[in-house]
């Protein structure tokens, strides 16, 4: 570690900057351009985890979220990057003008001073903090911190719906009690991919790969249910606030939620010696890929079908598919998801590059978290078919 003031680093042209040093490591400079500044750390993946790797001590992985109003976005971005910075704290943090939704891991020895930290903001005064179920020192990387148009994409605007008049909060022994009403119906309010590999027993789990895909189809589905007990869940919670309120906003009587969500209900039920009805394991947004939940394993892996919950993106950077596979395809294939990926995986560095500037990053048709990841792996060639005919 070494401290500079950033007074001292004209030839980025930042003389114009408030006057405050920071410690700052080596890789870890201020980014500017035209149109913005801020703080960044520029370790690429493979030097992250090879910092982690020599790290001598546990850390907490955590993940909390608040909607509320931040008016100076950039400010209040990098004034938590410097002092969450001097923290060793590591993880994936959005910001917006409507709130924060944070994945992060902590060095243990300093998880008091993280919370005291996030506590003394004064939006975040009180802030409940969600601890993984799955403790891995190795959950994040390095720290990134973005600033977003919502925390929560659901394609509205502040003005469509009244984002504070949620649904009821719910813990585990009382969702497990909602549960058991036949009338009650049960929405998932995660992405395709997410409940693949893990839902509570009986929930609806719409096909999408997006949340601003999942509120209107959620609506529409339920259209004729307006008077019945709708139990919704997610991962920590955030997305079924902006998930009950939009119900409620289309004439939805009865509205409930998971408070914490999965990772919330999964330590209650331990703790609780509860009923566990939630099945398989819970989708996560770092480097774990997944908490198991029941033990069991429910998912296939895409490629041979076997049993798998492990999701994984292609190495190919043109497709970068994310789909199940198995520790054996990985191995077969090379990373890649089908045969066209693993020749182009097996290139030299200069040619891929020249691939992928010629057929362009993923769009939405090769989108990583698509449908079309589950349905293209599962066509069959003709010679497959033929093949299949004779076994």
């Amino acid at each position: 570690m070494k401290s500079i003031s950033v007074f001292t680093c004209q030839t980025f042209c930042l003389d114009f900057l408030p006057v405050f040093s920071i410690a700052l490591t080596d890789k870890m400079i201020m980014m500017v351009d035209m149109h913005k500044r801020e703080y960044r750390n520029l370790l690429n993946r493979e030097e992250g985890l090879e910092k982690l790797a020599a790290e001598e001590f546990d850390r907490i992985t955590v993940s909390f979220y608040r909607y509320v109003r931040i008016t100076d976005v950039q400010d209040f971005r990098d004034q938590l990057f410097v002092r969450w910075e001097k923290l060793g704290v590591l993880g994936r943090i959005y910001v917006a003008e409507e709130g924060i939704n944070a994945q992060c891991s902590v060095p243990e020895s300093l998880w008091n001073d993280f919370v005291a930290d996030v506590h003394g903001t004064a939006e975040f005064v009180g802030i409940p903090f969600k601890i993984g179920v799955l403790q891995d020192p190795k959950s994040f990387w390095k720290l990134t911190i973005k600033i977003r148009p919502q925390i929560v994409a659901d394609g509205l605007t502040i003005d469509d719906y009244d984002i504070t008049n949620v649904g009821t909060h719910l813990d585990a022994e009382s969702f497990n009690t909602a549960m058991d009403d036949p009338e009650s119906i049960v929405v998932d309010m995660r992405n395709h991919y997410e409940s693949e590999i893990g839902y509570f027993d009986g929930a609806w789990c719409p096909p999408v790969d997006t949340f601003r895909e999942q509120l209107p189809m959620a609506a529409e589905e339920l259209e004729d249910k307006k008077d019945k007990k709708v139990l919704l869940y997610c991962t920590g919670g955030i997305r079924c606030e902006k998930a009950s309120a939009y119900l409620k906003d289309k004439g939805f009587q009865d509205v409930s939620q998971l408070h914490g969500g999965v990772i919330a209900y999964a330590h209650q039920v331990r703790e609780e010696n509860l009923d566990c009805k939630f099945k398989g394991s819970n989708y996560v947004f770092d480097e774990r890929n997944r908490e198991n939940i029941s033990g069991e394993i429910i998912a296939n892996c895409h490629q041979c079908g076997d049993s798998c919950d492990l999701h994984t993106n292609c190495i190919n950077r043109a497709c970068n598919l994310l789909f199940i596979q198995c520790e054996n395809c990985k191995t077969e294939m090379n990373n890649t998801c089908g045969k066209k990926c693993k020749r182009v995986a097996s290139w030299s560095e200069e040619k891929q590059l020249e691939y992928l500037r010629k057929n362009g990053k993923m769009d939405q048709k090769r989108f990583s978290k698509s449908l079309r990841a589950k349905e293209r792996l599962a066509k069959k060639s003709l010679w497959q078919k033929l093949v299949g005919v004779f076994q």
